[in-house]
């Protein structure tokens, strides 16, 4: 009986947390719609984003080039609470967190060598179809930069 009762715990603990993720609106693949965005001269530009589902954590890979072209990928694995966790691939920063504001927004910092060099929010569209990514940043030259990105579900 005992191992009845823990085995549906955890099926349900699962079931919960599944739930719980496809119901976030960010999740998805999202490709980067540069007519409607406006960068920075020499900003990185995001082509694709990806989040997805990893235990009970949130994967984020990120795919683009840099201002000179060339592919940049980076992977972020971790949990919307405010937190701050590896990112790795990215030359400018190697943690992130974000925060979670309401069902279709969240918040988010990159860090590089425990200084915070980019904030940013990411607010989903009540149709869930388009999501547009506010960043202000500084490069390693002390140069302040803002991006507006739009991105499109896929």
């Amino acid at each position: 009986m005992k191992l009845r009762s823990i085995v549906l715990t955890v099926a349900t603990l699962f079931i919960a947390v599944t739930v719980c993720l496809a119901q976030n609106a960010n999740m998805g693949t999202w490709k980067l719609n540069e007519a409607k965005s406006k960068f920075a001269p020499g900003a990185t530009k995001n082509t694709t984003v990806v989040y997805e589902a990893a235990g009970d954590s949130i994967k984020v890979t990120v795919d683009g080039t840099d201002a000179s072209g060339n592919a940049v990928h980076s992977e972020w694995t971790g949990k919307f609470d405010g937190k701050d966790y590896p990112a790795t691939g990215d030359p400018t920063s190697d943690m992130r967190a974000y925060k979670e504001v309401n069902d279709h927004t969240l918040e988010f910092t990159g860090k590089k060598a425990g200084k915070v060099i980019l904030t940013g929010r990411i607010v989903v569209s009540a149709d869930g179809k388009t999501r547009t990514v506010t960043t202000k940043a500084t490069d390693s030259k002390g140069m302040k930069m803002e991006n507006v990105a739009v991105y499109d579900k896929q």
